[in-house]
């Protein structure tokens, strides 16, 4: 019998978690993957499940076969357990699967029912998929954020004021993906709904870390939408989940048309299935489902709460830790007490140090990896760095002439639940050796990318895996 999987042995049931790669140095070191929030590794009991089901793997929905049957019979209940994940019992939301939350928020957006005069607010913390699509359907108004980064609900309230019934619809993300704050989605919801509206989370961040809870519709704090994707939740096999309100879908055609969606097809006429079938064209992603089904069972068993909790006391930890850097500048709270209402996202710099220069070194000499720019929240990190209009229009004109040997952004390093103490440890003995200029490279910009490269040094990756 395999052991259980509890948070205090998840690092051992990571896979890959003990890979070593190829340094400066020329020796092979352990990585260390602090770029979590933009996604996960997968877990054993995932690639199990995986590789147990494939000789059952078969088309689903219609075939007559035992594995046509099999596997839509998992496919199903692969919808049910994320149903148990979000808290959902009753029969007004669907589940519907497509690639990731990026789809998903799109489907959303040309879907739900929109006037003329339409108005969404979102908030100026987004990721860029949970603001662009909006951009494109409707009047979009952002909702500010403090001078520290964290969501307004003074500012939300002015603007429901202000707009009035031509609110329809306010998206937030549940937290965020650069300073690593969680959002009171439910308060949020309670005064959303006082006003007439509906609200969409963007919970891709959020759902790793926390507990979801759509809550019941007769709930004021319930929630409408929310999206998620598993490649952050240890299941990185191509889905994306949209828990929503059945009533948007349930008339007129879907966005995307083909294979699977239609009872009868005529040459002038067409008649749709039911949700959630309708809104899944062509052949879905089954093992991406199962996969992601798999992925919730596991952090539900662990339990969500003790995730938080570790997770928690390494965000305090790691804060706690890099104050002993030298020039180091944290964005967003850097108080390691102040860590229940914050995932372990931690976006810097040093002072003095191209973002994209620390985050090579920290790669090519240290096995550390964490992700360096703007994080595809370019409105929300130039709150956060403080960059007025002036430079934000010289920084624009670069870009858009392929220069982007000195874009404002910052280094992230994020947690998932395998992290452990000692790999902190590591991180920031590497930065005070980083800012102390003791760096082993000399290291080449690549202006257009904005990436840099020890020089000299070549990396022969079908050494470690080829097709």
């Amino acid at each position: 019998m395999s052991a259980k999987v509890t948070i205090d042995n998840i690092k051992d049931f990571s896979v890959g978690r003990e890979r070593q790669v190829p340094t400066l140095q020329g020796e092979m070191r352990r990585y260390i993957n602090f770029d979590n929030a933009a996604s996960t590794p997968t877990l054993q009991p995932v690639l199990d499940t995986i590789n147990q089901f494939m000789p059952w793997y078969s088309s689903i929905h219609r075939g007559t076969g035992f594995k046509s049957q099999l596997s839509t019979h998992l496919y199903e209940q692969s919808r049910d357990i994320v149903r148990q994940f979000c808290n959902v019992h009753d029969d007004l939301h669907t589940i519907i699967f497509g690639k990731n939350s990026t789809e998903a928020i799109n489907k959303l957006a040309r879907r739900i029912p929109l006037k003329e005069d339409s108005v969404i607010l979102t908030t100026r913390m987004e990721h860029h998929s949970n603001d662009l699509p909006w951009r494109q359907v409707a009047k979009v108004i952002h909702i500010d954020v403090d001078e520290t980064g964290r969501f307004s609900i003074a500012d939300l309230k002015a603007k429901l004021e202000e707009y009035g019934d031509r609110v329809r619809l306010v998206t937030v993300t549940g937290a965020s993906n650069v300073s690593g704050y969680v959002n009171p989605v439910h308060e949020i919801a309670r005064i959303v709904h006082e006003h007439g509206a509906e609200i969409m989370v963007d919970a891709a961040q959020l759902a790793p870390h926390r507990k979801i809870d759509m809550r019941n519709q007769n709930d004021p704090q319930h929630i409408d939408y929310l999206a998620f994707s598993a490649h952050k939740i240890y299941a990185p096999f191509g889905l994306g989940v949209l828990v929503a309100n059945r009533e948007p879908f349930e008339e007129g055609a879907p966005e995307m048309v083909g294979g699977g969606q239609v009872e009868i097809v005529s040459m002038d006429h067409v008649f749709w299935t039911d949700v959630p079938e309708k809104e899944e064209a062509g052949t879905p992603n089954v093992v991406g489902a199962i996969a992601l089904a798999k992925a919730l069972q596991v952090v539900m068993d662990i339990g969500m709460d003790q995730i938080a909790e570790h997770e928690a006391r390494l965000t305090s930890y790691a804060l706690k830790r890099m104050k002993e850097v030298p020039g180091l500048v944290i964005y967003g709270s850097a108080d390691e007490k102040d860590v229940e209402n914050r995932l372990g996202v931690i976006s810097f710099n040093i002072q003095g140090m191209y973002h994209a220069l620390l985050a090579a070194i920290l790669n090519y000499e240290y096995a550390i990896g964490v992700r360096n720019g703007c994080f595809c929240a370019h409105p929300y990190l130039k709150v956060l760095l403080g960059i007025n209009k002036d430079e934000n229009q010289k920084m624009e004109e670069q870009i858009l002439h392929h220069d982007r040997s000195a874009i404002p952004g910052a280094v992230r390093m994020s947690f998932g639940m395998y992290n452990q103490e000692e790999e902190i440890d590591v991180f920031v003995e590497a930065l005070k050796q980083i800012a102390a200029g003791k760096v082993q490279g000399k290291y080449i910009l690549n202006k257009e990318s904005g990436e840099y490269r020890p020089a000299g040094f070549e990396l022969h990756f079908d050494q470690y895996f080829r097709l």
